[in-house]
């Protein structure tokens, strides 16, 4: 038996996300700028299978060859005449939406792999007896002996995301170690450039190590952007290493990911879209961060389009040294009443944030009021869709130009619905409470986690020139009482200094702003809470936050002592602080479940919230703060990884809780999105429950809210240029095919 882990169960939640009102009321023009703003993310998101594991592109292509020739329906006879079971097949499908859900054979929420849920020789039947393979035997043999040892290997390594030996990336060759990684981000930040586009490839030559940094570029040739002073190119020795920079990763899809913009601009709304646009083009064209940078900053001042987006190498949590940055993109449109109650939030910005635990001189010096809006999401293309988003991540334009925040309303509406059979962990009398109040609660805690919590305090930074953007001379570090004596120098950056621990310690900086907030009365009248309703509120927002602590624990791997997810640790730590308080204000018990087997309960005292829990928070916030404004990396990392320990000793045995914790799982719901056509396009329709919503040009067509729809949205996706693109990620991966082994 394989542990449940390494699989997604055949009653996995599939949910569709809802955005045809919103697209229906587009313009014209909003509609096409929507859908070449869509074809750039989709094809970008491809990039996504290059980053996750060596073998997620041959089993996208594998996967994409059979449905292109057989829908799921027509396969499904194909299946019991190879002898397969409804059980069997379905297992099937689910491994397939999967992959397709998670751009690779790695969970994104949890960088676990998962293999399918049945035997490998039943698998091996169902391809071989597919059109594709009767069609083409010579070329599917090749895909399906290339890659079906790896789709259901479970060997050690190979259980999860990790460098060197402790799991899958290929962010990194194979050979890479931490060392490695601490090695070329050191002469990165010696040559000033961002982490957040390259990869890193190490290769021994005349029995020295040699070292490949990779830029994400259409543009394979050696020359300088416009605006740079030199070529960020050449060969350079560092540290008695030698180290090549080069351009031209995954260069055809960021070809295509150029041409999509470039047809994007001739519909935009005005001139910041036009030189967004223009600038993201430019650094997908030449590897440039900069010209990101510079396509951000006029992002920004977008203030409240119709369409919404944002595209590029954006967030690092599976980048295991937590410095390179996952392609995402997404294309939404702005649901204007949520977006009324976010607007009153940033209004009230300024009086809420001196209510935050640190003082005035770790705060920004001005907070550049935001837009924050609430979403619908048409097109979110990368390995998992969030709740909220705040961005862009690059420090030095957050603290100086501002950012913006966005909820995504329609993955809030579907994401959190939970059926009282299958909540977990909590007693009786909360769960009516918190079926009615866990969505509503959430909404709260996003909007003050990404406006609040990430869009709050400052870095102190000594730049280039000596200068310093804070007082040295007068301003005290509150924890020790002393004047601050440690800062951020030159290029380095929050991302770059706590490497491993950045991504999750912020996430719990934000998380605990949001819990810290959410007892305002104020921020609660904001979202039309009031009196018992909103005590209501913040019971379910902290008794969420307490049990998502438990509930993180199926994220920690025991055998290498690692968390595999940024938000789930952060939530584990929460919970360890607010059990360290003490005071009767959470409970945490194991118990015997209904059917015999071990289970837990974890209990909130709603009377102590406001006292013991508030100090607590106030407390453990202010520390979190201090530690990152000050660059003090060994304290900060002291404090985190402490709180982040999973033993068997102590109060509670946590090691024995996971187990507990895995025993009960859900599996996380995964989200079935539409496509836009413009109309003509060859498509071919034969699903009775698909719906086409024509708007002049441009129609929205939708799938079933099941494994065999989410299937469908992808193979229809890349119709126009299927096995073209498909030549080229084999392609690709074959060409780095040396570096994996």
């Amino acid at each position: 038996m394989v542990d449940s882990q390494y699989y997604l169960p055949n009653d996995i939640g599939i949910s569709a996300l809802d955005c045809r009102e919103a697209f229906r009321l587009l313009s014209p023009q909003e509609k096409m700028y929507a859908h070449y703003l869509s074809r750039a993310a989709w094809y970008g998101g491809l990039v996504v299978l290059l980053q996750t594991s060596p073998e997620s592109a041959n089993i996208f292509v594998l996967l994409q060859r059979i449905f292109r020739k057989q829908t799921p329906d027509q396969l499904e006879q194909v299946a019991k005449a190879a002898g397969l079971s409804s059980e069997d097949y379905q297992a099937f499908l689910v491994y397939a939406a999967g992959v397709y859900a998670n751009m690779g054979n790695y969970k994104s929420f949890g960088d676990t792999k998962f293999i399918p849920n049945l035997p490998k020789d039943k698998l091996e039947a169902l391809v071989r007896a597919s059109q594709a393979f009767q069609e083409n035997p010579t070329e599917m043999e090749a895909l399906w002996g290339s890659s079906s040892c790896l789709i259901y290997s479970l060997e050690d390594r190979q259980k999860q995301l990790g460098l060197g030996d402790k799991g899958i990336t290929s962010y990194f060759s194979g050979n890479c170690s931490l060392e490695d990684a601490e090695l070329a981000q050191r002469f990165l930040d010696s040559r000033k450039l961002s982490a957040y586009n390259t990869r890193l490839f190490k290769r021994e030559n005349g029995g020295k190590s040699c070292y490949e940094v990779r830029l994400a570029s259409a543009v394979q040739k050696d020359c300088a952007v416009d605006g740079e002073a030199g070529s960020s190119c050449g060969s350079f020795t560092f540290e008695d290493k030698e180290f090549i920079v080069k351009r031209g990763d995954y260069s055809p899809l960021m070809e295509k990911v150029c041409h999509y913009l470039q047809e994007a601009q001739a519909y935009a709304a005005n001139e910041n879209q036009k030189k967004m646009l223009e600038e993201y083009r430019r650094s997908f064209e030449f590897g440039s961060i900069e010209a990101h940078k510079e396509g951000s900053r006029f992002w920004i001042k977008d203030k409240g389009p119709i369409v919404e987006s944002y595209i590029g190498f954006i967030e690092s949590y599976r980048d295991p040294f937590g410095s390179r940055g996952e392609f995402e993109g997404f294309v939404a449109v702005v649901n204007k009443a949520m977006s009324e109650r976010f607007a009153k939030l940033v209004s009230s910005a300024e009086v809420l944030l001196p209510e935050l635990p640190w003082p005035q001189q770790f705060e920004k010096d001005t907070f550049l009021k935001p837009d924050f809006t609430s979403l619908d999401v048409l097109t979110f293309a990368g390995s998992g869709i969030p709740a909220g988003i705040n961005i862009p991540n690059y420090d030095d334009i957050r603290q100086s130009e501002g950012f913006k925040n966005v909820s995504l309303g329609n993955v809030l509406a579907v994401a959190y619905a939970t059926q009282k059979e299958k909540l977990t962990f909590l007693d009786e009398k909360d769960k009516d409470l918190f079926i009615k109040w866990k969505g509503l609660s959430f909404e709260v805690q996003v909007g003050l986690h990404e406006l609040l919590g990430h869009g709050s305090g400052k870095l102190f930074v000594q730049d280039d020139r000596g200068k310093f953007n804070f007082d040295q001379s007068n301003v005290v570090n509150p924890e020790t009482g002393e004047k601050v004596s440690s800062w951020y120098r030159g290029s380095e950056t929050w991302d770059s200094k706590f490497s491993t621990i950045a991504s999750s310690y912020e996430e719990c900086r934000a998380e605990c702003v949001g819990l810290y907030l959410c007892l305002n009365k104020q921020v609660l009248s904001i979202f039309g809470h009031e009196a018992q309703e909103a005590e209501d509120a913040v019971y379910i927002n902290w008794l969420s936050m307490v049990r998502a602590g438990l509930l993180g624990l199926e994220f920690y791997t025991p055998e290498s002592k690692s968390w595999r997810q940024a938000h789930m640790q952060a939530r584990f730590v929460i919970l360890r602080v607010l059990l360290e308080a003490g005071e009767g204000l959470v409970g945490l018990e194991e118990v015997e479940g209904q059917d015999g087997k071990p289970d837990a309960r974890i209990t909130l005292d709603r009377s102590k919230i406001s006292t013991v829990g508030k100090d607590a928070i106030h407390r453990f916030l202010c520390k979190l703060q201090v530690f990152k404004s000050t660059a003090d990396v060994e304290g900060g990392r002291a404090l985190y990884e402490g709180y982040s320990a999973v033993s068997d000793t102590g109060a509670h045995n946590f090691l024995r809780l996971r187990e507990t914790v895995l025993l009960r799982k859900e599996a996380r719901k995964m989200f079935v999105q539409a496509n836009t056509r413009i109309g003509g396009n060859k498509l071919e329709f034969g699903d009775r429950h698909m719906n086409q919503i024509g708007g002049e040009n441009v129609e929205l067509v939708e799938y079933e809210s099941n494994a065999a729809g989410l299937i469908r949205s992808f193979t229809e996706r890349f119709q126009d240029d299927a096995e073209q693109l498909e030549d080229v990620l084999l392609d690709l991966n074959k060409a780095d095919a040396c570096y994996w082994c």
